[in-house]
């Protein structure tokens, strides 16, 4: 993904105009597609997070029209929760002039140009399911952090039903050196406290509407962790898996930069 930074960089290295850089930056506009919809096109250069199109409730030439204008002014798309008449027609559409990848189990298409490639910012995040059916939330946090440049570790099914699973693959992740945990979890929503107990950096929890009778639907999953006693458990909505992806990679990605920083000994000067 462009970033404010990097254009910058570009300018500085004399790759590109003054006025080339401007043109990118102006990217910043909202891009209207035919009334219905308003792309937030320069969303990745202003908060380093790309625009992800829900296509749920969307009809698949709606979000076709939609993609064209990302593919076109930000050379991706991301298209999540889509269903089998989108990826149909995304394919149709798509798939003779640019690269079109499904990712079956997290519900995500991406669409982009053929060349395209997401630079890795070298930020990690471990991902964790307490249980199989959770797995499909899970992937979509992978897919949505890899897209933002993160190297990413799994371990499924690893929950509190058999917590000798979770040792092996957690000290794994850990000598990795994770910058941060997204740990998904349906039914009693244990795990991500247990995880937290564990690690000394910030963990992210996903309850999950797997479960049933009273508190199914992942309402025990969401209250069990928001009264976890586990200090460093932030919670994201139920089943948003998008939502815990893009804030693990924000925070892996500025750690990154931190260390990228201190390697190369860098300092900023206050400009307040």
């Amino acid at each position: 993904m462009a970033s404010i930074r990097g254009v910058l960089e570009e300018v500085r290295r004399k790759k590109i105009s003054v006025e080339e850089a401007e043109k990118k930056l102006k990217l910043l506009t909202l891009k209207n597609v035919e009334n219905f919809a308003r792309l937030d096109i320069g969303r990745s250069l202003r908060k380093k997070v790309p625009e992800i199109v829900y296509a749920e409730n969307k009809t698949p030439i709606e979000t076709v029209k939609i993609v064209e204008e990302m593919v076109k002014n930000v050379g991706e798309a991301i298209v999540s929760r889509v269903k089998k008449e989108h990826v149909k027609e995304l394919k149709k559409r798509f798939e003779k002039n640019f690269e079109v990848k499904v990712y079956d189990k997290a519900k995500i298409v991406v669409v982009s140009k053929r060349g395209f490639k997401v630079e890795k910012t070298g930020g990690k995040i471990g991902v964790l399911t307490a249980g199989t059916a959770d797995v499909h939330v899970a992937e979509e946090a992978v897919v949505v952090a890899e897209r933002m440049g993160c190297k990413v570790l799994k371990a499924y099914d690893v929950g509190v039903a058999g917590l000798h699973r979770l040792f092996q693959p957690l000290k794994k992740m850990v000598r990795e050196g994770v910058d941060v945990f997204v740990v998904v979890a349906g039914m009693e929503g244990a795990l991500p406290s247990v995880v937290t107990s564990l690690v000394d950096c910030p963990v992210i929890g996903v309850p999950v509407s797997t479960g049933y009778g009273y508190g199914g639907g992942g309402e025990t999953a969401l209250m069990a962790m928001l009264q976890s006693c586990s200090l460093g458990l932030a919670v994201v909505n139920i089943d948003n898996g998008v939502g815990a992806g893009v804030l693990a990679a924000l925070i892996a990605n500025r750690i990154a930069e931190a260390r990228k920083n201190r390697k190369h000994n860098i300092r900023y000067k206050s400009v307040l």
